[in-house]
């Protein structure tokens, strides 16, 4: 297939660029810059944001696109995500119009809010963070506008990713600036709170083997669907790097707000792998 990926540098997009390439499909990278893309796929200067109508000629007419790019993932409540949001929607928009028959669209467990336990495709929707906001808009709008047109909407729901711990901003990549700066001990919660972790490889195999087949529609999580304690995973991260550093339990308060167990229902994405060729 000829593939367009957005995002194709940024933390999970490079891993997936590299999974399509590795399956034999054509890669075509879209990004503002492309450090660590893979030299294998034909890069891009394509503006996604540039309103053009004719969108989807100007990125060669993929056979899929899947949509990474997203600005400030990181930082919930950056203005970023409202002020985009209609950018996004209006690209993907005209990618459904003109031809895209099959868009692939990161979407994320925060779309969801507060939630206590398993999340599946029909688990209602109360954000509570921009980032959320956002995501959980461009959802509904770009779902609602594939109802009229003959095209697959892919909504990749994500939960807690790990791995390539240096470039995300997750408490492992605090971890290892503490280590880093001869920190012996890290102020830390409880680490009761259970969570479903997933390496970032093993997203980009699942987001790769979810755009490209064609059985299952609409919301799919891609996720594990096992539920880790913060402080099983965080101590285990600390023995596998071989951190001189300790955890200081109870240093900060746990927040009120965060759910005391949430993991996705990975029934969807477990028997679209079990057709996926490693």
């Amino acid at each position: 297939m000829k593939i367009a990926v957005t995002g194709a540098s940024g933390y999970m997009g490079k891993y997936v660029v590299k999974e399509l390439l590795n399956h034999g499909h054509e890669v075509i990278a879209v990004d503002l810059h492309y450090k660590e893309v893979d030299s294998r796929a034909k890069l891009s200067d394509v503006s996604i944001f540039s309103g053009d109508k004719d969108i989807y000629r100007q990125l060669e007419e993929p056979d899929l696109c899947i949509h990474l790019a997203w600005q400030d993932g990181f930082i919930h409540n950056s203005p970023r995500h409202m002020e985009n949001l209609s950018d996004h929607f209006i690209f993907l928009e005209h990618l459904m119009q003109k031809g895209c028959r099959k868009i692939a669209i990161m979407g994320t467990m925060h779309e969801v809010g507060f939630w206590e336990g398993k999340i599946d495709e029909n688990t209602p929707c109360n954000p509570l963070s921009q980032y959320g906001i956002a995501k959980n808009a461009l959802r509904q709008s770009v779902l609602m506008t594939a109802k009229d047109l003959d095209v697959n909407i892919y909504w990749l729901r994500a939960f807690y990713i790990v791995g390539d711990d240096s470039r995300n901003c997750s408490v492992f990549t605090k971890l290892l600036a503490a280590a880093e700066d001869g920190k012996k001990e890290f102020p830390f919660n409880s680490g009761l709170n259970q969570y479903d972790f997933i390496d970032v490889k093993d997203l980009a195999r699942q987001i790769a083997a979810a755009g490209v087949q064609d059985k299952y529609t609409g919301v799919i999580n891609v996720c594990s669907g096992k539920p880790v304690s913060l402080k099983e995973k965080v101590e285990s991260f600390i023995k596998e790097k071989g951190l001189n550093i300790t955890l200081k339990y109870g240093a900060f308060p746990d927040r009120p707000y965060d759910s005391g167990i949430v993991y996705g229902d990975n029934t969807i994405i477990s028997e679209i792998m079990k057709q996926y060729v490693p």
